[in-house]
């Protein structure tokens, strides 16, 4: 079978008019910085990248040295070519502009620079996530407000894993496709076309060590799930965490399952955990464009009213069926109180 680069397939959808030129662009420049990063990553220990940068970022959180690479090389790859309006980064406090030297776009972008920071000095895969909006229509100059958009509005999402292969996931709201980086060449190349997640599973990641702070309901659902073929779900289940959201996603992607991030009495002050515009938006149109379902344990993600830039949620992904039995315990619980 011929291999389909990512430019080919971003020009079979300008044809297909599922999208335009400038995002068809924007898309390509992010894939570009993307295998930047990727090469930062590779090198590891020798590419005097690992470690803490000294640093803290926007939510109080040390930055690790790729953290910053990574930030930066998105903000200088996005800052010229003409695509953009603005861009945002959970690193940043506030939306960056684009400078005046250069010409503006029509969209907005969004991004987790490096997601699983944790994990880079161990060697264990990180990744890259955003979320492109439209900008809306008499804005010159974005500021954080004009970002705060439904998560229904999304253009485009997708992430990149920086693992034993680069693999970015991508979608445009009609279906979900992976592409490859071949190393040799310098491109992504399409590896899965509308991927789609089995509705149940019996594989499930989620913190356990957090489990004396969850919620009843939350207590209710993993107890059942530890409770196995014996317990009332009748059948064993698996868990796996790998606490780099990225690598968790893509396993999902790849064999189905389901991801958690529950409110707990440690984050409640906070709303949650996550990042809704960095990270849970992106994902959960990911997710959905493959048949899988996203909720905050209560109500769909992508239907939320952002109110904050940084604003953080309880995330629940994956296959449909056990999210749908998550929520549906949240949402009883809720109802008896």
């Amino acid at each position: 079978m011929k291999s389909i680069s990512l430019i080919q397939f971003l020009i079979e959808e300008r044809r297909a008019g599922r999208v335009n030129a400038e995002l068809s662009l924007l898309i390509e420049v992010v894939a570009r910085a993307c295998k930047r990063i990727a090469v930062a990553t590779n090198k590891g220990a020798l590419g005097g990248v690992l470690g803490e940068a000294g640093t803290g970022n926007i939510q109080g959180e040390a930055q690790k040295k790729l953290d910053v690479i990574s930030n930066e090389i998105l903000l200088e790859a996005n800052a010229w070519g003409g695509q953009l309006a603005a861009c945002a980064s959970e690193e940043m406090e506030d939306p960056q502009p684009i400078p005046d030297m250069y010409p503006k776009g029509h969209h907005l972008l969004l991004f987790d620079p490096l997601d699983g920071s944790s994990n880079i000095d161990v060697n264990i895969s990180v990744g890259t996530i955003f979320s492109i909006l439209r900008c809306p229509d008499g804005v010159t100059e974005p500021k954080a407000e004009h970002f705060l958009q439904a998560g229904t509005t999304q253009l485009a999402a997708g992430y990149v894993v920086y693992g034993p292969a680069t693999v970015m996931v991508l979608t445009f709201g009609h279906g979900t496709h992976e592409f490859t980086l071949d190393r040799e060449v310098g491109s992504f190349v399409l590896s899965r076309r509308d991927i789609r997640i089995p509705d149940e599973t019996a594989e499930f990641a989620i913190n356990m060590s957090n489990q004396r702070h969850w919620e009843a309901p939350m207590q209710r659902y993993i107890g059942e799930l530890l409770a196995g073929r014996d317990g009332p779900r009748g059948k064993d289940f698996n868990m796996r965490w790998v606490a780099s959201m990225v690598a968790d996603v893509h396993r999902i992607i790849t064999r189905g399952g389901v991801f958690f991030y529950p409110l707990d009495a440690k984050i409640k002050s906070k709303g949650g955990k996550l990042r809704l515009m960095y990270e849970a938006n992106p994902m959960a149109f990911i997710i959905e464009q493959a048949g899988g379902a996203a909720t905050t344990g209560r109500e769909r993600i992508m239907e939320l009213q952002p109110t904050g830039l940084h604003q953080r949620v309880p995330v629940f992904l994956g296959s449909k069926k056990e999210v749908e039995v998550a929520t549906h315990y949240h949402v009883e619980a809720d109802a008896a109180a």
